[in-house]
């Protein structure tokens, strides 16, 4: 199987899955005062920077060291929500933000300046970390960005019980929109997880004064008012035994993907301490989900809503009334009861708690559809493809030797306005299902069906469960745009894993199949209901040879990879013409030992 370790670690991984906590409470500082007398607040939401708690203790381990910042400092939103825009008309344009101020029944909208925010990931250079040792000596300084669908909970009891906002910051290098928001009455972890690389400090005493950068104080009217964070660090080991949360082992990113090559074989299945959580993630390409190299308490575990690729998630930055909850209960109190912390749960993992646990697979109809079938005159999805993108070559390793191949990451996502619902039905006995799309009406009334195709079951190790058979289909075109490799994947389990859109017409901004729990079914089952949401796409790696496309004996030169989605046009859609997308590549080197350039596609320069 292939990695992507040729292609060294991209700057920016997924952004945490963001735990929306539903009826839970940030144990918040004092809020921050007025903004700088010199800067006139401008309309809006009033944005403070709070301090959950005055002190933190981190840790940096020995096998693999390193601190994570995470102080618990939070971003509030009183007097209305915090919301962002951020779109890009084509692949062509820049990226533009945009917030959008809602006063009653009145809207307005403001544009952020122009070049500000660069891509989807969130508020670049939006923090300020500043840490000094006990003598008061300044030893690390640092700018962090900010992702406003951060981890986040209420800082006061009668704000609206679940925020609106979506869970994330995509990282999907051809994003084309997002939606970012802190909910009014909540608060957002400035925490950045793996978008922040692990600083070292040895294990002492130190001080951490955290703020907001002057210019984004300035553009939201935040106050000028630093949080000082006073903060423990000590220096674990793994061999010490008792004590140490095995959901917490460290990894780096080198030993994470690495874990992450066996485990995603086409979905990959993940080898995760909670086979619960990961079973159904088998074999979507490789994100083993290792944990984060932090505390038990931090929250920094496995999350389930990231692409089926091979690098691993980053760490929810859990609110810390949470955090106060793990050590209370390992304190032997009650957090459960007299706490009041009802949204987390007996069994919840770190990293799990605070609503971020798997959704359930979407259920099948009781039965298959009888009488005649009909297509009405209703919304429909509209399935696209992104660019492929994580591209590199590799040879076959022990599995095929002396083949050279080609290996690629690939999206098909859904513009709307309708989602994608598709069930098998099995007969007894038979190996395959039959596949149906289902048509709902504006309120969601089943109005029609139609055949579309099979699925199949997949016994391989990492795969196990039924694939779509008529989803998408890869193919290696020659410098002419004429085929010339076609990959041996063309049959998919489908699952919501990449925000790609969030500003399409019904866009969902909670889809529920993120992972691959129970979305795809058991080799008993007798039927199954895959959905790829609206705004969501479903991203694939091509990890084994077989599945990417076979370079051996190609000579060198340019070739386009094409993504095609919906290859048969069995699937019903809203358009059928912009269902492909071609990545340049430049092949060369020599047999054993190829290589491959990739150029920007257009103002995306992401291999």
């Amino acid at each position: 199987m292939m990695t992507r370790s040729q292609q060294g670690r991209p700057n920016r991984l997924t952004r945490p899955s963001i735990a929306i906590a539903a009826a839970v409470a940030v144990t918040a500082g004092v809020v921050a005062a007025a903004p700088d007398a010199k800067t006139a607040a401008p309309a809006g939401p009033k944005l403070s920077l709070i301090a959950a708690s005055k002190s933190v203790t981190l840790d940096s381990w020995k096998d693999d060291p390193g601190v994570y910042l995470d102080l618990g400092t939070y971003l509030t939103s009183e007097k209305g929500a915090f919301e962002l825009k951020v779109t890009r008309k084509s692949y062509k344009d820049p990226v533009v933000a945009k917030q959008i101020i809602r006063n009653g029944k009145k809207t307005t909208t403001k544009t952020l300046p122009a070049g500000l925010v660069k891509d989807f990931a969130g508020l670049p250079g939006f923090m300020t970390v500043n840490v000094t040792d006990a003598a008061g000596k300044s030893v690390l300084k640092k700018t962090e960005s900010f992702c406003p669908n951060n981890a986040s909970g209420r800082v006061r009891p009668d704000a609206p019980a679940n925020s609106k906002y979506p869970q994330s910051c995509p990282s999907n290098p051809f994003t084309l929109g997002s939606v970012w928001g802190v909910e009014n009455g909540w608060a957002a972890n400035t925490f950045a997880g793996y978008y922040s690389a692990p600083v070292q400090l040895p294990a002492g005493k130190y001080t951490a004064k955290v703020s907001v950068t002057k210019k984004y104080r300035d553009l939201f009217g935040i106050a000028n008012k630093p949080q000082s964070v006073k903060v423990v660090v000590r220096e674990r080991s793994w061999e010490e035994g008792e004590g140490v949360s095995a959901s917490a082992a460290p990894s780096s990113a080198k030993s994470a993907a690495k874990s992450a090559h066996g485990a995603h074989a086409g979905h990959g299945a993940a080898a995760d301490p909670a086979p619960s959580a990961h079973d159904a993630h088998a074999g979507h390409g490789a994100p083993a989900r290792t944990d984060a190299p932090a505390a038990a308490t931090t929250g920094a575990g496995p999350t389930f809503n990231v692409g089926h690729g091979p690098y691993p998630p980053a760490p929810p930055a859990l609110p810390w009334a949470l955090k106060k909850q793990a050590a209370e209960k390992h304190a032997g109190k009650d957090a459960f009861g007299a706490q009041g912390f009802s949204a987390a749960h007996v069994g919840d993992r770190a990293g799990q708690t605070d609503g971020s646990r798997q959704a359930p697979g979407a259920q099948p109809n009781a039965k298959r559809p009888t009488g005649k079938s009909t297509v009405p005159n209703v919304p429909k999805p509209d399935l696209r493809s992104l660019p492929a993108y994580g591209i590199t070559v590799s040879d076959g390793y022990e599995d095929v030797p002396g083949k050279d191949y080609l290996a690629f990451s690939a999206n098909v996502w859904n513009a709307g306005p309708a989602k994608l619902v598709v069930d098998g039905f099995r007969s007894p006995g038979k190996k395959l299902m039959d596949a149906y799309q289902y048509f709902y009406d504006a309120k969601g009334k089943q109005v029609g069906y139609t055949p579309t195709g099979t699925m199949e079951w997949d016994p391989r190790p990492g795969h196990e469960h039924w694939h779509f058979t008529d989803f998408a289909s890869y193919r290696l075109l020659k410098a002419d745009k004429k085929e010339t490799v076609r990959s041996g994947k063309e049959a998919f389990c489908l699952a919501n894993t990449d925000a790609v859109d969030y500003t399409v017409k019904n866009a969902n901004w909670h889809p529920s199949n993120t992972d691959l729990s129970t979305a795809c079914g058991q080799e008993n089952s007798i039927s199954v209901r895959e959905v790829l949401d609206v705004g969501s796409g479903d991203t694939y790696t091509q990890d084994l040879p077989g599945q990417s496309f076979d370079i051996t004996n190609l000579p060198n030169g340019t070739y386009y990879i094409q993504v095609l989605a919906n290859p048969e046009n069995r699937l019903k859609e809203t358009n059928h013409k912009n269902n492909s997308a071609l990545r340049k590549v430049v092949l060369g080197g020599k047999k054993g030992a190829r290589t491959v350039k990739v150029p920007a596609h257009h103002l995306v320069n992401a291999n």
